[in-house]
């Protein structure tokens, strides 16, 4: 992988960590126009996923050294419930992880035709918030697990992790500051799992990336995350969600033109 290519992947994964429009999904699609082999990026992959939980913790630093200070009062409080919520809604993608890895792995296979569907997919989701309650309530251990599943089934390339929490979110009547706060801080638990998991693995032993590439990616992703998250927290307050649903239709509809003409 050169410099250039691990910026910009960096960047792509930096801004679509965020962004309702599937990072995974572009990542493939950005490996197949760079011509970069499916296997070749697993320490890639945790490095610049790496940098996406940076720019969550430079964003939201404040309300997590708040949570953590109520964690360690004696009594039952508003940021013990919140972690707590927070655990709740990771539960299905640690099962995902940890019993259907392989499984999951099989749909990173450079298939451009399926992101081009399961970006239709992300689309049709962000299009349905425009249905979604007016009236805003808070999150509930209920809607924590049924968002947590959202996420889970985000899993796959196409599938935005960011839309289909928001979009699941605002769905069920989740005030939009609150769904995206929550949308945020929720991913900081399966990405440093993950990356916790495929360094225990040895999944980075035989890489064959240099240093330079990894810190550039590394940078490029941070940076990136950091405006793509400070965004998106405007986009999902003032409800422009359906121009992101407009793009994944037509980046959609671009890969599955590509994967026919190839």
């Amino acid at each position: 992988m050169s410099l250039l290519e691990a910026i910009l992947l960096g960047i792509i994964q930096g801004l679509t960590e965020f962004l309702p429009v599937s990072s995974s999904g572009h990542l493939e699609l950005g490996k197949a126009i760079l011509g970069i082999a499916p296997t070749e990026d697993v320490t890639f992959t945790v490095v610049v996923h790496g940098a996406t939980v940076l720019s969550t913790i430079a964003i939201f630093w404040r309300d997590i050294l708040g949570l953590l200070r109520g964690l360690f009062s004696k009594d039952w409080n508003e940021s013990k419930s919140y972690i707590g919520m927070l655990l709740y809604s990771a539960i299905p993608v640690v099962i995902l992880g940890l019993f259907f890895k392989e499984e999951i792995e099989s749909f990173f296979d450079g298939d451009i035709l399926l992101v081009g569907c399961l970006l239709l997919l992300t689309g049709a989701l962000l299009s349905f918030t425009y249905y979604a309650p007016k009236q805003g309530g808070p999150v509930t251990f209920k809607k924590a697990l049924l968002i947590g599943i959202a996420q889970a089934i985000a899993v796959l390339p196409g599938i935005s992790r960011s839309g289909s929490t928001i979009a699941t979110g605002l769905l069920l009547g989740v005030d939009k500051t609150k769904v995206a706060r929550f949308s945020f801080l929720m991913v900081l638990i399966p990405i440093i799992g993950a990356n916790c998991k495929d360094i225990l693995d040895g999944g980075m032993a035989n890489s064959t990336i240099s240093a330079g590439p990894l810190i550039a990616g590394f940078v490029a992703a941070f940076l990136s995350g950091v405006l793509a998250c400070r965004w998106m927290i405007s986009v999902v307050t003032r409800g422009k969600l359906i121009y992101f649903a407009l793009y994944c239709f037509a980046a959609g509809l671009a890969a599955i033109g590509a994967h026919y003409l190839a």
